[in-house]
C-alpha cells in the first residue's frame, strides 16, 4: 500500500484528547445518578413517576434526537454543532446540579440529553475527518470506543464518591470543566467540515424518527423488568410502525435525513447489523452482573461498582491491540470474528458462576467486554470509511442508534430468558413476589423469621444464578453466530480513506 502522505500529527492527536473528554461525560452520564438516588429523593421528593423520568428521560432523548443530530451536523458543520451541544451540556449540567424541584431536574436531564445526542455523532465524525490515514483512523477510534465503553463503568463509581463526600448536585458539576475546555480549544484544534452540498433539511423526518426511536426502545427496557406486558408489547410495535414509515420517507424523499446510498457503501451494512449484535452482547450480561454482585454476593452498591471497574483494564488494550493487529496485516474479517468469539468465551465463563463466584464473574466479564470492545472498534472504522466523508455525521447517528437498540433488545431478550429460568427454579410454595424477582425475594425473606427467611433468600440467590447461566448460554450461541456472519460477510470488504482511495483488508492491506 502507498504511504498516506497525509498523515495526522501532533495537532490532531491534542484534539481528539480534547474531544475524549466530553465523550466519557456523555457515557458517564449514563450512570452518574446511580448512587445519587437517596439525597436526590430526600431533597426533592420525586414521586414514583417522576423518579423513573429522572433516570430515563436522558437516554431516551439522547436516542431518539441521535439520527437527527447526525444529519443536522453534516449540513451546519460538525465542529459548530458540537461547540453548541457542550454549550447546551454544560449549562444544563449546572442547571441540574441545582435544580430545586422534580420538574426541574427533568427538564435538565432531558436537555443533557439533547446535548448528549450532539456529541456523540459529531466527535465521531470529526475522528473520521481529522485522521484520512487508515491506520492512525483505527487506532483514534479504538480510543474512542475504549472510552465511550469505559465512561458508563467510571460513572457509577464517580457518582458514589462524590456523592459520599459533597451533595448529590456535584454529579453534575463536574461536566463543567471539561465543556469549558472544549469551547475554548474546539475553534484552535477542531477543523471545521460539512456537506458541501447537503440539500434541504427534511423537517418530517425528525419527529418520525423520534416516533420510531422511543417507543421501541422504552417497550425493550420496561420488558426485562415487568415482562411481556401488553403496554410494551404495543409500545414496540407502534415504534415499528413508525420506523416503517421513516424507512419510506428516506426512500421517497428528494433530500432524505438518512440517504439510502449509505447502504450502499460497500461494508456499512453489515458493520452495522454486527455493531448492533455486539451492543446486544455488551448489556446483555449487564442487567445480571450488576445484580449479582450486590444481591447475591451482598456487596454494597459502592463496593459493586468498584468492584465492576476491574474488567475495564481489559477493555483499555483490547481496541489498541485490534487495530495494531490489523495494521500489521492481520485480515480484518478475522479479528472481527475472533473478538465475537473471545465475548463468547467470556458468556461461557459466566455460564459456569455459582453463587459466590466474585472472580469468575469479574473475569467473564473482562473477557466478554474486551471481545465486544475489539469488535466495536472495528466496525466502527469500517463503517465510517465505507461511508462518504460528507455524510460522517449520519453514518456516526446510525451506529449509535444502532448500538442503543442492540444494547435494549440484549437486556429485554436475555432479562426473560433470566427472569424465566429464575420463575421456573423457584419454589413453588414461595410467595408470589419471592417467585418474580430475587429483589422481591429477599425482601419477603427479610420479614420471615430465622431458617425459613435464609432458605427463601438462598433458594432465591440460587434461582438467580441459574437465570444468569441460562441467559450466558443464550449469549454466546448468539455471539457465535455473529461470529459466523463476521467471517462471512466481512471478507473482501475495503476501507477507504478521505479520498476516496480503496485499501484492501487483505493480509497485505491495512
Amino acid at each position: 500500500m502507498t504511504p498516506n502522505p497525509n498523515r495526522a500529527g501532533r495537532r490532531e492527536w491534542t484534539a481528539l484528547v480534547v474531544l475524549m473528554l466530553p465523550l466519557l461525560l456523555v457515557s458517564m452520564d449514563v450512570s452518574v445518578l446511580y448512587f445519587a438516588v437517596p439525597e436526590i429523593s430526600a431533597d426533592l421528593e420525586p414521586t414514583g413517576t417522576q423518579q423513573l423520568w429522572i433516570f430515563d428521560i436522558y437516554g431516551f432523548v439522547l436516542a431518539g434526537l441521535l439520527m437527527t443530530m447526525g444529519a443536522l451536523g453534516d449540513r451546519v458543520g460538525r465542529r459548530r454543532l458540537l461547540l453548541c451541544g457542550a454549550a447546551a451540556f454544560g449549562a444544563a449540567s449546572l442547571f441540574a446540579a441545582y435544580a430545586r424541584s422534580a420538574e426541574t431536574l427533568i427538564v435538565a436531564r432531558a436537555v443533557l440529553g439533547l446535548g448528549g445526542a450532539t456529541l456523540m455523532p459529531s466527535t465521531m465524525a470529526l475522528v473520521r475527518t481529522m485522521f484520512t490515514d487508515s491506520g492512525q483512523r483505527a487506532k483514534a477510534i479504538g480510543l474512542w470506543s475504549g472510552v465511550m465503553t469505559g465512561g458508563i463503568a467510571l460513572g457509577s463509581v464517580m457518582s458514589g464518591l462524590l456523592v459520599e463526600h459533597f451533595w448529590w448536585g456535584s454529579v453534575f458539576l463536574v461536566n463543567l470543566p471539561a465543556m469549558a475546555l472544549l469551547l475554548v480549544l474546539g475553534p484552535l484544534l477542531l477543523p471545521e467540515s460539512r456537506n458541501p452540498s447537503p440539500g434541504r433539511f427534511d423537517l418530517g423526518s425528525v419527529p418520525l424518527s423520534m416516533a420510531a426511536v422511543l417507543p421501541v426502545v422504552y417497550g425493550l427496557k420496561e420488558l426485562p423488568s415487568e415482562g411481556w406486558n401488553v403496554r410494551y408489547v404495543v409500545s414496540i410495535t407502534v415504534g415499528l410502525l413508525f420506523a416503517a414509515l421513516f424507512v419510506h420517507r428516506q426512500r421517497t424523499a428528494r433530500s432524505p435525513m438518512i440517504p439510502p446510498a449509505l447502504f450502499r457503501g460497500h461494508g456499512f451494512s453489515p458493520a452495522l447489523v454486527l455493531n448492533t449484535l455486539s451492543a446486544f452482547g455488551m448489556m446483555g450480561s449487564a442487567i445480571f452482573t450488576t445484580q449479582y454482585l450486590q444481591s447475591v454476593l451482598g456487596r454494597s452498591a459502592l463496593e459493586a461498582a468498584l468492584w465492576s471497574l476491574l474488567p475495564s483494564v481489559l477493555i483499555g488494550v483490547a481496541a489498541p491491540v485490534a487495530a495494531l493487529l490489523v495494521q500489521r496485516g492481520a485480515e480484518r474479517a478475522h479479528v472481527v470474528t475472533a473478538g465475537f468469539v473471545i465475548s463468547a468465551c467470556g458468556y461461557g465463563l459466566l455460564a459456569l458462576a455459582g453463587t459466590d463466584s466474585l472472580w469468575l464473574v469479574l473475569a467473564a466479564c473482562g473477557v466478554m467486554a474486551a471481545g465486544i470492545v475489539v469488535v466495536m472498534s472495528l466496525l466502527t472504522d469500517l463503517a465510517l470509511s465505507s461511508a462518504p466523508v460528507d455524510r460522517a455525521g449520519s453514518a456516526s447517528s446510525l451506529l449509535e442508534t444502532g448500538t442503543e437498540f442492540g444494547g435494549a433488545l440484549g437486556m429485554a431478550a436475555l432479562g426473560s430468558i433470566g427472569a424465566a429460568v429464575y420463575r421456573h427454579a423457584m419454589p413453588e410454595t414461595a410467595p408470589e413476589p419471592a417467585r418474580e424477582t430475587l429483589g422481591g425475594a429477599l425482601a419477603v425473606a427479610a420479614d420471615l423469621p430465622g431458617r425459613a427467611g435464609d432458605a427463601l433468600a438462598a433458594a432465591a440467590r440460587e434461582a438467580f444464578t441459574d437465570g444468569m447461566r441460562g441467559a450466558a448460554v443464550a449469549g454466546a450461541l448468539l455471539l457465535l453466530v455473529a461470529a459466523g456472519i463476521a467471517v462471512a460477510g466481512l471478507r473482501h470488504i475495503r476501507v477507504r480513506d478521505n479520498a476516496g482511495r480503496a485499501e484492501t483488508l487483505s493480509p497485505s492491506g491495512v
